[in-house]
């Protein structure tokens, strides 16, 4: 096995798990929260996710499959694998409460922590949150890695992809936490912290998996991550796009994301 392609796949996976801490650093640059530039980057986050998803992730998952397992049952076992990915992180959503799910942004101004139960509450908020971030995490640490270690082009669109869907989920964890213990430092740690179960996930799914590996595996891989990212998109991104700004801006940040996508595969390619 490439070593070098290993520790590449592992290089992206942790870059894209880190950028929680982005989201968190955001979180602390005002005193209000920004809605405008919240709704532009929440759909921004959606239009990199479905652009990348329909026009680069599905099309390869399908040339795997269709090359292991033949034109037809090729493009049954993509498309079952689209929806199995949207059925397995529905089925993670369900199991996570909403005011913990790291894609129900709350606002600077929810959370102004002004009592001892409502800081309480806050830090119970932002535990869960970190908590939820490590399960909706896992699956897409293994997608990152499995996709950089197969291809590594398509390895670093995915990675900028769910790099960039984490910055709402490190602003997620970070806000409650900060105005529940008054502590920049903690918030940002937990915040930093909770991306690392996307590395985990790759280590864990590269044990149990690498015999395994085949193109048929990757390509029902790539198209179950697909499925993720769309049903993200399209469930929790661009709805809270839509809730923090008004829908222009919501559209603006989606067709930005999309073209920034495309203009990033085409320099790739």
């Amino acid at each position: 096995m490439d070593c070098s392609r290993v520790l590449t796949a592992f290089a992206l996976t942790l870059l894209a798990g880190l950028s929680t801490g982005i989201g968190s650093a955001l979180a602390f640059l005002t005193k209000k929260t920004n809605k405008g530039f919240l709704s532009l980057s929440l759909g921004f986050s959606a239009g990199v996710m479905i652009y990348v998803s329909f026009v680069e992730i599905l099309a390869k998952a399908k040339a795997s499959l269709v090359s292991a397992l033949g034109y037809g049952s090729g493009s049954w076992a993509c498309a079952g694998g689209f929806f199995f990915g949207m059925l397995l992180i529905a089925v993670i959503d369900r199991l996570v409460p909403s005011a913990e799910n790291p894609h129900e942004v709350h606002t600077v101004e929810e959370m102004d922590g002004k009592s001892e139960e409502h800081r309480s509450n806050l830090m119970r908020m932002g535990l869960f949150s970190a908590l939820a971030i490590g399960i909706h995490n896992f699956p897409e640490g293994l997608a990152t890695f499995t996709a950089a270690f197969s291809d590594p082009k398509l390895g670093i669109s995915i990675a900028v992809a769910i790099a960039i869907h984490n910055i709402p989920e490190g602003i997620a964890v970070a806000v409650p936490v900060f105005y529940a213990t008054g502590s920049r430092r903690k918030a940002f740690r937990l915040s930093f912290l909770s991306g690392l179960s996307e590395p985990v996930g790759a280590f864990i799914g590269f044990l149990l998996l690498r015999s395994f590996f085949s193109e048929a595996v990757f390509g029902f891989i790539f198209a179950s991550v697909a499925g993720i990212m769309v049903y993200i998109s399209l469930d929790e991104l661009l709805p809270a796009s839509r809730e923090y700004g008004n829908p222009h801006l919501s559209i603006y940040g989606l067709v930005g994301g999309m073209a920034t996508m495309a203009l990033s595969l085409l320099l790739l390619s």
